[in-house]
């Protein structure tokens, strides 16, 4: 600070009172752009006013209760306005730490969504992703800025809702997008022509050569990874695309056939059968496929992970009375808390069916999904 500074306050506090040199601050420090020292000096107004002293010590919560409410507004709205200031200028992380103050995060979410991949991006990439504040758009930059390794990485810790829902469908469109521009370039370059088809399917037919000496387009882990993630989805087009980088996995040479988890032992395929399932297609077909593996499952090495994949089928392709029985017949003695599917009596309660869910809670002891199901039987 310039002495001229100190001198000015002087002069307008003889001139205009006490009230006048902290004005006189507040224009100053907004109009040189101090923005932290704008937000203290519009709390040292509202103290002033208040007649609380003028340099604050402690919290919040020493402020004087009949006057803490006025002073929390106060607070506030100095927050919203240095926040709105930084956030004008362009600086979304100096914004944030006085929004994240008062539990705001609409205007940081909305200042996020214009940003673009580059340098200095990770701090930005924090606060929409690890903070929460804009999740879908977080992931959207690690994707451009990172690559899809590292995206999967990062969507292994994305909570459910849906930004999740929304940062699936990204993720499975950008290596779905991957694939076919590269299968595109090869094939312009032993055809001479590039097909101006969007299907890896059509891209794919009558091309075998495409899969000659084990060649490859994306990463082999990350399809597998993407697959796994894509089962939870319920966007039509997303499943129709996850089906389209599964059967590019089945025509894979045998070296990257790589053995899976039970039960899509059979990584390509299995996910092929089951993602068709639930695009209404060769359904009766895929469920015989997995009760099979659901009957055969190895109780003490896998656990009853093929029979919750099998009920969690049925149940997303509204099969409820089968999915019962299955879960009764697979997963009777299983903790329903970890289940990877609906419990047996959710499957009741999304089926309608309350007198059986009545029935099978008695059966069970669970007085609360009793009750449940007997007052829902009576509306």
């Amino acid at each position: 600070m310039s002495q001229d500074a100190f001198g000015a306050v002087e002069q307008v506090a003889r001139s205009s009172g006490p009230q006048g040199a902290v004005e006189h601050l507040i224009r100053s420090f907004r109009e040189e752009k101090k923005y932290p020292l704008l937000f203290e000096a519009r709390l040292m107004q509202k103290r002033q006013e208040l007649g609380l002293p003028l340099i604050q010590s402690g919290s919040l919560a020493d402020v004087p209760e009949a006057v803490r409410p006025a002073y929390e507004k106060a607070y506030i709205e100095a927050a919203r306005e240095v926040g709105g200031l930084f956030l004008a200028d362009g600086d979304i992380a100096r914004a944030w730490s006085y929004f994240r103050a008062i539990g705001e995060t609409a205007p940081i979410a909305e200042a996020l969504e214009g940003v673009q991949p580059g340098e200095g991006i990770e701090r930005l990439i924090e606060i929409a992703f690890h903070e929460g504040v804009n999740p879908r758009k977080g992931y959207e930059l690690i994707l451009a800025q990172f690559g899809i390794c590292r995206a999967i990485s990062y969507f292994e810790q994305f909570p459910a809702g849906g930004s999740r829902d929304q940062s699936l469908e990204l993720l499975v469109r950008t290596l779905h997008t991957e694939l076919i521009e590269r299968l595109q370039r090869t094939i312009e370059r032993v055809e001479g022509q590039a097909p101006a088809a969007a299907s890896a399917l059509e891209l794919m037919e009558g091309r075998d050569w495409l899969f000659e000496d084990n060649a490859y387009y994306v990463d082999t882990s990350h399809v597998i990874s993407v697959l796994r993630f894509s089962l939870e989805s319920r966007d039509v087009e997303t499943l129709r695309l996850a089906l389209e980088l599964a059967e590019y996995g089945k025509r894979l040479g045998p070296m990257y056939q790589y053995r899976g988890e039970p039960p899509f032992e059979q990584i390509f395929a299995d996910h092929a059968i089951y993602l068709r399932a639930l695009l209404g297609e060769g359904i009766e077909a895929a469920i015989v496929h997995f009760r099979a593996k659901a009957a055969a499952s190895d109780l003490e090495q896998d656990g009853t992970i093929a029979a919750q994949v099998l009920v969690d089928l049925l149940a997303r392709l509204g099969r409820y009375g089968d999915a019962i029985d299955a879960s009764l017949e697979y997963l009777a003695a299983e903790d329903p808390l970890r289940l990877a599917c609906p419990s047996i009596f959710q499957l009741c309660q999304m089926s309608g069916d309350y007198e059986r869910l009545a029935c099978l809670a008695r059966e069970k002891g669970d007085l609360l999904s009793f009750t449940a199901g007997i007052l829902q039987q009576r509306h």
